[in-house]
């Protein structure tokens, strides 16, 4: 980042206190602000970068958005086997290179790898739920989606071999999508839904397993008023709860990978400070 040399001389001025009497307690309070809004200044992705990530990743979703149009009966159920076939692929190349790196030697990966695995096992509740709706009765939907699964697979190691940022942004956009899909769906079809029952599955994973893992993967949590991170435990009513959570969950993955751009840092900012990557003009 660009402040760096601007912060370490900060920085230091601040460690003068340690050793000359003359700087005292109010001179090194009115520094800190400076110090916390220095090291919280967000990473950008390069404009050019920033677009084709945008338009790869777009091109992909309007594609499935339009082989799968959403209209409120059980090929919606398709559409999502589809999304999540897809959207759960980065975080297993995630792991392979980190498993590589581990491989030779680096030994500071533990908290990211374990987060990821999580992520990677709440996508595959996803699946399993669109399976137990019949989102993969169909042999072509089954094809489609592994095929585009096992070639972006590929993609997303090389991407993230040579700059994790960037494959990290790629799952920011879509998990953006993701979030905005299932808002929309529980919007104009929210009253098909409660009709519907819970799935098995979904009952498992969301209230009976042990939730150890489903923590791990909220990264970015909402503190309560005491100032302590609340745990989400989700309500289970109906077919309409099932995509509530869901939806919160791409919600959760969203803001981890928005702090990972911007910060390299899973908790980079609080909640309420999570934002979209915006990106920096590419230099002439």
């Amino acid at each position: 980042m660009t402040n760096q040399p601007v912060r370490s001389t900060i920085l230091n001025d601040m460690s003068i206190k340690n050793s000359d009497p003359r700087v005292d307690d109010d001179n090194v309070l009115m520094v800190q602000p400076v110090v916390d809004a220095i090291a919280k200044t967000p990473n950008v992705i390069d404009e050019n970068v920033y677009k084709f990530n945008k338009i790869l990743i777009d091109t992909v979703y309007n594609i499935i958005c339009f082989l799968y149009p959403v209209r409120g009966n059980k090929r919606d159920f398709a559409r999502f086997f589809v999304l999540e076939t897809v959207a759960r692929v980065p975080y297993f190349a995630y792991l392979s290179v980190m498993h590589l790196r581990e491989t030779f030697g680096e030994r500071d990966l533990g908290d990211s790898m374990r987060t990821h695995y999580a992520e990677a096992d709440n996508e595959l509740h996803h699946l399993l739920i669109m399976e137990s709706l019949g989102g993969n009765d169909n042999p072509i939907d089954r094809v489609l989606a592994q095929t585009m699964a096992f070639g972006y697979y590929w993609y997303v190691v090389v991407v993230y071999f040579f700059s994790p940022p960037v494959a990290y942004h790629l799952s920011e956009l879509i998990e953006d999508h993701a979030y905005e899909t299932y808002d929309g769906f529980l919007k104009n079809h929210g009253e098909m839904l409660k009709q519907q029952p819970v799935p098995e599955v979904a009952r498992k994973y969301y209230v009976e397993d042990n939730p150890f893992l489903f923590d791990l993967f909220c990264t970015v949590k909402n503190k309560d008023e005491d100032g302590n991170f609340s745990a989400r435990r989700p309500r289970l009513d109906s077919l309409y709860d099932v995509f509530v959570n869901i939806r919160d969950d791409e919600k959760e993955h969203w803001k981890t990978l928005c702090n990972l751009v911007q910060y390299n840092d899973m908790q980079g900012v609080e909640n309420k400070d999570v934002v979209s990557t915006t990106p920096v003009p590419a230099s002439n």
